[in-house]
């Protein structure tokens, strides 16, 4: 055993995924029609390791109620939305009607489309329409990087005692050691910014690009 971190080459990435849970025809389908169909913009879809840990995260905990912040082409909501317990509901919030397009067809081909509401238009005002009350088991942070402590303030009271907040690319690529542009810098800031809050534990996980897990106490 060894307390030193493992260097994630190609072939083991490859092993890792191969051996986590496989992703089905919906979601094989979602990710190639996002490359072809936008491929400057795909970067932004979760790698399916992560849709997976996602679906897992939800089922674990339980979740009846989940909020998501940056939806995309739908496949981090296509996940969550699968893992919700009877009942559940996931509200998405996005500001592209193109890329949600896609969406909605992958979650109504997923037979999950009842259980999303998707609120179009800036998250930064949207997220307010949420009801005041601690209600949120989940909540997934993916979208503008200088937008992330208005959304983590406006998640974080609405989160139930030991909800969870898991927010994406908290490593950019490893350039929060040495911030090359503005989202960079953002999300360096926002990494100390969590840890420090009270209100949180926070764990780190290098899943794909960072994710951070923040249980709310």
């Amino acid at each position: 055993m060894t307390t030193k971190p493992l260097p994630l080459t190609p072939e083991l990435h490859a092993y890792l995924v191969a051996h986590g849970s496989a992703p089905d025809e919906i979601v094989r389908e979602l990710t190639e029609e996002t490359r072809a169909a936008l491929p400057e913009q795909a970067g932004m879809q979760v790698a399916p390791e992560q849709a997976a840990f996602l679906t897992f995260l939800t089922r674990l905990l339980d979740v009846r109620r989940a909020a998501e912040v940056g939806t995309f082409t739908g496949l981090s909501a296509l996940a969550i939305a699968r893992g919700l317990a009877d009942g559940g509901r996931l509200t998405c919030f996005d500001i592209s009607e193109e890329y949600t397009g896609i969406a909605r067809r992958y979650w109504a081909r997923a037979g999950v489309q009842d259980r999303i509401d998707l609120r179009i238009g800036p998250a930064a005002d949207r997220l307010r329409e949420l009801p005041w009350e601690r209600h949120l088991d989940l909540a997934f942070i993916d979208a503008d990087k200088v937008g992330y402590p208005v959304y983590w303030d406006e998640l974080v009271p609405r989160m139930r005692p030991g909800g969870v907040i898991a927010v994406d690319n908290t490593l950019r690529g490893g350039r929060v050691l040495a911030p090359e542009n503005a989202d960079d810098r953002a999300i360096a800031a926002f990494n100390d910014e969590i840890l420090a809050d009270v209100r949180v534990d926070v764990v780190m996980l290098p899943i794909a690009d960072g994710v951070s897990l923040a249980r709310v106490r």
